[in-house]
């Protein structure tokens, strides 16, 4: 039996449309009587849009070693303002790509990829990662530091030197055959060490999420397919008592790992989300269809069991193959992990944007976008590697904006990290010749990471999502130049940092609105 992946897409659209307009919520007001009532809110699209930015080998910022500080923000703010003006929402920026630091850390260097050298420091000195956390959330923008947990020098990242963490740490860090370092992830010092960094981070970062991608164990390839150089570490551990096999051992250790992040992370900042993005096929024959890369015995990452036993906040399995690619499809391995997503985080699939910019390309991630809505419909989102391709690709960002990013979105909430919504703002407004200036206050304004501000011209709402600085917003009397279609009502609600929105108060425009 042939199976139509064409007709399959269709079909999955079909059930972005039924799963819409099933969760619509009508609009209604509580007293109508009153110029100002209470509204429930008009339906705001939720959707996790983000775009890695990886610095390691300056694949995406800096864009060579070496730049001044300035050079460095400058392309920073370019790269967070294409995504503010395509309506993304969300930055997965790479702060640790190989034991070293995009920050000042007491724990690891200064990154090569930064300035060229190892442990030297920008100069004239600023912090990037607080640069690019505050330039981030002043776009609207969640930022995610994205870490890998156990690469300790990458072969583009310089000669080791003194102040390499292979030189300071060599008794937990191995080399391999293709010129890379990396931490036994079977070392207590690893899990320590490793775990301190992330800590750090939570503790002294206004980040949004922490974010590990697949290399866990290295692939094999790192080391000409010969096993990890572990033999000793697992020889203590068989002597100590243990009773393991080597690759369950491995695992055990990751696994350990991964809760400890977890439950760490949670005690210290509860709204701080985890997100893990792994190989995007957990083992060969799961689905019946899939074959591929292993993880589970070659990177030693049960990526499943991590979902399962929801030691993360949200899942990104690395699903970079195309929709009609039998062995590896991305609609047939998005199905498997929604199937295992047992206790409900968020599933955003990653997505790869490289095979372009025309219309075949661009018709592959925007039918995969629709089919992610249509197959998770409760959180939708995607993550698209990398930030590069909308970059090189106008054709594909300005497409991606005419289609499905041509709305706003907010990030959907996370109700096990907090479900208690902020209070609604208190609004006021104000004619000016043939416009209406919004100004909105609100108690409790450091709860608050973005307004979105809701209007009506004749019996249409609409809205505008406003970065957390903004406290005012200036809407025409009329929609059109024969002004047929007039501002009716407006609103304002406040979204907090876990993505709880408030109810927000409708204000009835009078058509005499005066100029006072």
């Amino acid at each position: 039996m042939s199976f139509n992946f064409k007709s399959t897409t269709i079909l999955l659209l079909c059930l972005t449309v039924l799963s819409a307009c099933k969760s619509s919520k009508p609009l209604v007001s509580t007293n109508e009587s009153t110029d100002q009532t209470v509204t429930s809110r008009p339906e705001v699209m939720r959707e996790f849009r983000a775009a890695w930015i990886a610095t390691v080998a300056n694949i995406n910022w800096p864009s060579q070693p070496g730049l001044t500080p300035k050079e460095q923000q400058d392309e920073a703010i370019a790269l967070l303002d294409l995504l503010k003006t395509h309506n993304y929402n969300a930055v997965v920026f790479q702060a640790r790509p190989q034991a070293d630091a995009m920050y000042p850390s007491q724990l690891e260097p200064w990154s090569f990829f930064l300035t060229g050298e190892i442990g030297k420091a920008p100069e004239p000195f600023y912090d990037p990662l607080e640069f690019w956390i505050n330039a981030a959330h002043d776009r609207g923008l969640e930022l995610h530091v994205w870490l890998n947990p156990y690469r300790a020098h990458h072969f583009d990242g310089g000669e080791v030197t003194d102040k390499s963490l292979v030189t300071k740490h060599s008794e937990f860090i191995v080399g391999l055959k293709n010129g890379m370092w990396w931490m036994d992830p079977s070392k207590k010092a690893t899990q320590d060490h490793s775990a301190a960094v992330v800590m750090d981070l939570v503790k002294r970062y206004d980040i949004d999420g922490v974010h590990f991608d697949d290399y866990f164990y290295p692939y094999a390839s790192y080391n000409e397919g010969k096993d990890f150089p572990d033999a000793e570490s697992y020889q203590d551990y068989l002597t100590s008592g243990g009773t393991l096999a080597k690759a369950d051992w491995r695992r055990a250790a990751v696994n350990t790992f991964v809760e400890r992040v977890y439950t760490e992370i949670k005690a210290e900042k509860p709204e701080v989300k985890f997100g893990i993005s792994p190989f995007g096929i957990w083992r060969p024959g799961h689905p019946a269809s899939i074959a591929g890369m292993d993880q589970y015995n070659e990177l030693y990452a049960d990526a499943k069991l991590w979902l399962n036993k929801g030691w993360i906040d949200y899942f990104t399995p690395q699903l970079y193959w195309k929709i009609n690619q039998s062995a590896q499809s991305f609609p047939v391995l998005l199905g498997w992990w929604e199937r295992e997503n047992t206790q409900k985080r968020h599933l955003w699939p990653g997505m790869s944007l490289y095979a372009g910019g025309d219309a075949a390309a661009i018709d592959e991630v925007i039918n995969q976008i629709m089919i992610t809505r249509g197959m998770v419909p409760e959180s939708k989102g995607t993550v698209h590697w990398s930030i590069k391709p909308l970059v090189t690709h106008p054709s594909l960002a300005q497409a991606l904006l005419d289609g499905p990013y041509k709305q706003q979105a907010l990030v959907p909430a996370s109700p096990w990290l907090d479900h208690k919504a902020p209070k609604a703002p208190v609004v006021t407004t104000k004619k000016n010749a043939d416009t209406v200036t919004i100004t909105w206050q609100h108690t409790e304004v450091n709860d608050v990471f973005q307004w979105v501000v809701f209007y009506k011209y004749g019996t249409r709402w609409t809205y505008k999502i406003l970065d957390k600085n903004q406290r005012t917003f200036e809407l025409a009397m009329y929609a059109d130049a024969e002004k047929k279609n007039a501002l009716t009502a407006i609103g304002v609600s406040a979204v907090d940092r876990t993505g709880n929105e408030s109810p927000f108060k409708e204000i009835v425009i009078p058509a005499n609105l005066s100029n006072d």
